[in-house]
């Protein structure tokens, strides 16, 4: 039976705990069949995914951050229900965000490890790339299943899943018209257009330093400070919708690394060398300070985030455990949950079986792909799928109480226990890196996939979806996303490179973080820098008892500075928008508003960005003439160029500020 719903609002008890009795019902009625699956919806998905694979591989590579794939896509379901004036789309739009939704959690999982193969300089093909994140994503999907209800059903009001949330609220708003799309449309051109005037033409320069001036020279000599900003849009909207809180942490801990590590350092070298001695540091920059040193304290800061997080989560784990064992060995349906479309899940026994499968496709890839010997890929196989299940739950309840998911933490950690156990089975050397880190790609990624997919099931379980819909169709997302992450790599590893050693190289952040790790440890002639690893883990566990998030200021302390400083810019922006007026309802909307602009600089920068990569790379290879001389020009180390995106910058700050100050409350536009 097909019927209509009233999805003009959600349930009054969606986002507050349920009494004693109290049932929640969902906007699309669980007594009646809604379209969901279609040609239509899966079409837009699946393309949804290929698009934000491109982007999201593009800003995390550049930036460090992956874009949040789920809010942009459900903005563009809406608009593009809305504009063919296409009824019962709610269902559907749930479905285009699920499988969209893949490409951003597969990228995640991807780039934090594979280009760091790339900055080692070791062999890699796309079908590493490929296999260990459709692996692990395949992991991460069917880990998480057995834990759907306790999160989403059993949990219900007690986590406050911000980034469903939202998202869920724009899937509701499409009801009434989205007309928010537009919005996205409109600020993802002017950013998708500036930010490709910057990377790929280089009409002004991307990142500004304070030597500019002549006194931040001297003193960037003298005792290696030096403040750095990077001017894309896209950063700055990523630091709208991180939030002053978090944005001001982050750069907390980079200001720790730059304005007082990295100096203290050149100066007890000064002290060490004393008169008439030679100073080691003198000779160096303070990035090459920082990368050299103090960005291996940030790494220890991450590594004991990550530890502090599993600590603080065991019960979760203990009680999630517990479910999946009972769900496959003892428990029954009742008879509301046969009854019910909004509680099937996949078969407990389907979904034990895939898991099988999904594992012996792993050992068989450790064995033909990275070339492991039968004994060491079982060895591999059991590393990957322990951590891999213990900390599925840690990604999950991480997103459902903050909405960020520490995966770089806990990649990092996965990286240094299977290097460990690789070097005690005697694998060293390239053939131990290679392993390693595609382990640490396969471990990322599926928990990266089980933090995501934990937002779709919420999505769908205050809408009134159907679970095995959601559940099933997600593999055909990470297929796809899964092959599109690998044919970017590719080609942006060709275009710009990722090694310091390129001519115009991504930042790759969390790539160079792991090969920093990676490869004194599996390499006996290098020195493994414990200490400064033992200091960063002592900060966080500071910052820990000081109630300050350590994952987010370890992050701010191995990030390059200039990716930190404009987050604290749109975290400025975003309170100044959301404080401006006494009316909290004006307030809202004007916070809406600019959350969709932010949300559109972030992906027509990153979508731009990735045009421009495919544009430099034909270029080449037709010796075509060269519309990039200004960014091949010496103009860009110019201070004139650094004025001039100084000012650039200034309006973009400015059109976002205007045009969220525009919204009015009885639209939320």
């Amino acid at each position: 039976m097909e019927q209509t719903s009233n999805t003009s609002f959600l349930p009054e008890n969606a986002y507050r705990e349920l009494k004693p009795g109290e049932v929640y019902r969902p906007v699309m009625s669980p007594e009646y069949k809604f379209q969901e699956v279609t040609p239509w919806s899966v079409f837009w998905g699946l393309t949804m995914a290929i698009l934000f694979s491109a982007a999201a591989a593009y800003s995390g590579l550049k930036i460090g951050q992956v874009m949040e794939a789920a809010i942009p896509i459900s903005i563009l379901a809406v608009g593009l229900s809305s504009a063919l004036k296409r009824r019962k789309a709610l269902g559907q739009n749930v479905i285009i965000q699920s499988i969209g939704a893949s490409s951003g959690v597969i990228v995640a999982g991807a780039i934090f490890t594979i280009p760091a193969l790339y900055i080692l300089k070791l062999n890699v093909s796309f079908f590493h790339v490929f296999l260990s994140s459709l692996l692990g994503g395949f992991l991460g999907i069917l880990f998480l299943i057995p834990f759907r209800k306790y999160f989403v059903r059993d949990m219900h009001g007690k986590f406050p899943f911000p980034e469903a949330t939202a998202t869920t609220e724009i899937l509701m708003t499409g009801e009434k018209g989205g007309k928010q799309a537009g919005v996205l449309i409109v600020s993802g051109l002017i950013g998708g257009v500036y930010d490709f005037i910057i990377t790929s033409v280089g009409f002004w320069t991307e990142t500004v330093t304070s030597r500019i001036i002549p006194f931040g020279e001297s003193i960037a000599e003298k005792i290696k400070l030096v403040f750095k900003i990077d001017t894309l849009s896209m950063i700055l909207g990523l630091g709208y919708i991180v939030g002053l809180k978090y944005a001001t942490i982050i750069c907390a801990g980079s200001f720790l690394s730059w304005f007082v590590f990295v100096p203290l350092l050149s100066e007890i070298g000064n002290i060490v060398a004393g008169p008439g001695g030679t100073n080691f540091f003198a000779s160096l920059s303070a990035e090459q300070i920082f990368r050299d040193y103090v960005r291996h304290i940030g790494i220890g800061g991450i590594a004991m985030a990550g530890i502090i997080g599993i600590l603080k989560s065991s019960k979760i784990i203990g009680s999630a455990f517990s479910l999946a064992f009972k769900e496959i060995f003892h428990s029954k349906k009742s008879d509301d949950e046969i009854e019910h479309r909004t509680q099937k899940d996949m078969k407990i026994t389907y979904n034990v079986f895939f898991i099988l499968l999904t594992v012996i496709a792993v050992f068989i890839f450790f064995i033909a792909g990275v070339h492991l010997s039968v004994s060491n890929a079982i060895i591999a196989l059991l590393t990957v799928t322990i951590i891999a299940f213990l900390f599925t739950t840690v990604a999950a309840n991480a997103i459902a109480i903050v909405g960020t998911n520490p995966v770089s933490g806990m990649t990092l950690m996965t990286l240094i226990l299977s290097s460990i156990i690789l070097t005690k089975v005697g694998l060293t050397g390239p053939k131990g890196m290679v392993s390693a880190l595609i382990i640490g790609g396969v471990v990322c990624t599926a928990l990266s996939m089980a933090g995501g997919f934990i937002t779709d099931l919420k999505i769908g379980y205050w809408l009134g979806s159907t679970p095995v819909k959601q559940q099933s169709w997600k593999f055909l997302g990470t297929l796809v996303s899964a092959a599109s992450v690998g044919a970017v790599i590719l080609l942006l590893n060709q275009t710009y490179g990722f090694s310091p050693d390129s001519p115009n190289p991504l930042a790759a952040p969390q790539a160079n973080a792991m090969a920093a790790v990676i490869q004194p440890l599996m390499s006996a002639e290098a020195q493994v820098h414990w200490t400064l690893y033992l200091v960063g883990a002592v900060i966080a566990l500071l910052l820990n008892a000081l109630k300050i998030s350590p994952l987010a200021f370890a992050l701010g302390m191995y990030l390059p500075q200039e990716l930190n400083t404009p987050l604290l810019v749109g975290g400025l922006v975003a309170h100044f928008v959301k404080t401006r007026s006494k009316d909290e309802a004006l307030n809202n909307a004007r916070f809406q508003r600019g959350t969709l602009i932010a949300s559109g600089f972030i992906a027509g920068g990153a979508l731009f960005g990735v045009f421009g990569a495919i544009m430099k790379y034909i270029f080449g290879i037709y010796n075509w003439p060269d519309v990039f001389k200004y960014y091949e020009s010496g103009w860009l180390n110019m201070n004139g160029a650094m004025w001039l995106s100084i000012g650039m910058f200034l309006l973009i700050v400015i059109y976002i500020v205007w045009d969220s100050l525009r919204a009015k409350p009885e639209n939320n536009a």
